[in-house]
């Protein structure tokens, strides 16, 4: 079970950097000349909604498996550990003496 635990690991950090990489390489919706003035030209046939690139497509990919990593990440954890509760273990909060009243 820890084999896999630290497989879905490794998984989950090289798809991090690949998705930052990814993510920096991408040029911005108005990132022509026409952008910087407001403008909405854009080199596309199809305007500023241009069909999706192949960065486009392989963020998506990354941000899919990034999800589907962490919710695998929980589970593999909690079925691992006895504990279910992050407070459990906890020293509880000192109880003072309510304030006396003034005047």
């Amino acid at each position: 079970m820890q084999i896999l635990f630290y497989f879905v690991i490794t998984v989950h950090v090289i798809v991090c950097f690949f998705m930052i990489g990814i993510v920096l390489i991408q040029q911005g919706r108005s990132a022509d000349l026409a952008g910087a003035f407001g403008g909405q030209g854009s080199q596309t046939a199809f305007g500023p909604r241009a069909a999706a690139t192949l960065l486009t497509k392989l963020t998506t990919w990354a941000a899919v498996i990034f999800m589907c990593t962490s919710i695998a990440l929980v589970i593999l954890y909690e079925r691992s550990t006895t504990s279910h509760s992050v407070l459990e273990g906890s020293k509880p909060a000192p109880v003072s003496a309510p304030a006396k009243p003034g005047k």
